[in-house]
C-alpha cells in the first residue's frame, strides 16, 4: 500500500471534523502527488504533539522559520510507509527522543493551514514520551520547552490548543 493510499484509508476512517475532512480527501482524488511537498496546491503533512510520561506537560518547538511554538511534525518523505510513521518520524527527529509511543485511535485531529511552502493539510497526531526521556533541539527548532497544560494558550496558537484539547480528551 503506498502513502497516498494510507492516508486515504485513514482519513475515510477517521470520524471527526467531517467537512475538513472531505477536503483532505477530495485534495487527494485530485492530486495524485498530493502527499509531497512539491504538490503545490498543498499537501498533506504530519504532526504529534508529545506528552511527557506523567501526562502533565506537552514538549512544544520554537520553529525555526516559522518563529512560532509548535507540535512536531512536517512534510512526509519518500520513505514513510503511513502517515502514522511519519508523524512518528517527525516527532522524534525534532524532539530527539526515542521511543515516542502514538496514542491508539488515530489521528487526533485535522489542521488546515497556510504556510510559506503551500497550504498544509495536516494530520495530527499524539504521542507519549517514554520515562526519562531527554530531549535535543533539531536544525528545525530555535528552542524546545515544556509546557504545562495551562501554558500552552499562552504561548501557541489556537490549532495548537485545539491539538492539545483532543489530545486530553483521549488521554
Amino acid at each position: 500500500m503506498s502513502l497516498h493510499d494510507d492516508a486515504v484509508l485513514v482519513l475515510k476512517e477517521y470520524e471527526d471534523q467531517g467537512e475538513l475532512r472531505q477536503v483532505y480527501l477530495e485534495h487527494l482524488q485530485a492530486h495524485p502527488d498530493g502527499m509531497w511537498k512539491a504538490c503545490a496546491d498543498g499537501h498533506i503533512t504530519a504532526s504529534a504533539l508529545v506528552v511527557d510520561p506523567e501526562r502533565e506537560r506537552v514538549l512544544l518547538t520554537l520553529h525555526r522559520k516559522l518563529r512560532m511554538w509548535l507540535q512536531m511534525g512536517g512534510h512526509c518523505e519518500p520513505a514513510d510507509t503511513t502517515l502514522a510513521q511519519a508523524a512518528l518520524r517527525e516527532a522524534t527527529e525534532e524532539s530527539g527522543i526515542a521511543g515516542l509511543t502514538l496514542l491508539p485511535g488515530g489521528p487526533a485531529r485535522l489542521d488546515r493551514h497556510h504556510t510559506p511552502c503551500a497550504w498544509h493539510l495536516d494530520v495530527q497526531y499524539a504521542a507519549v514520551a517514554p520515562p526519562g526521556s531527554v530531549e535535543m533541539i533539531s536544525e528545525e527548532s530555535l528552542d524546545l520547552r515544556w509546557f504545562g497544560y495551562g501554558e500552552v494558550a499562552d504561548v501557541a496558537d489556537g490549532s495548537v490548543v485545539r491539538l492539545l484539547e483532543a489530545t486530553r480528551a483521549r488521554l
